[in-house]
């Protein structure tokens, strides 16, 4: 369990007893536990919703790496738009003038 060997545990065990006391001690531990327990069923259910996110994407044949809004439809090789329009302006202020 998180690497803590046994001697470990009866070390923070003992220090545990003697800053809250053997009265409120099993308080704290029920406490903890409760703690614990909400924080795993915390976590299975994000799990749990990423899972069916993931699935429901896969059944749709769409990768997260994949999906393409058809934003990008120039070709790598052809120059931006906005670097044409400002070639294309400035030859229009040399024949003006």
């Amino acid at each position: 369990m998180f690497g803590i060997g046994m001697p470990e545990l009866i070390v923070i065990a003992i220090i545990a007893l003697l800053v809250v006391g053997p009265k409120k001690l099993p308080d704290l531990a029920k406490s903890l536990g409760r703690g614990l327990t909400e924080f795993k069923k915390a976590a299975d259910d994000v799990k749990s919703t990423v899972d069916d996110t993931l699935k429901a994407e896969d059944s749709q044949g769409l990768s997260p790496y994949e999906k393409d809004n058809g934003e990008n439809e120039q070709s790598p090789s052809s120059p931006p738009a906005v670097a044409a329009e400002s070639s294309h302006s400035e030859s229009n202020k040399d024949t003006h003038s």
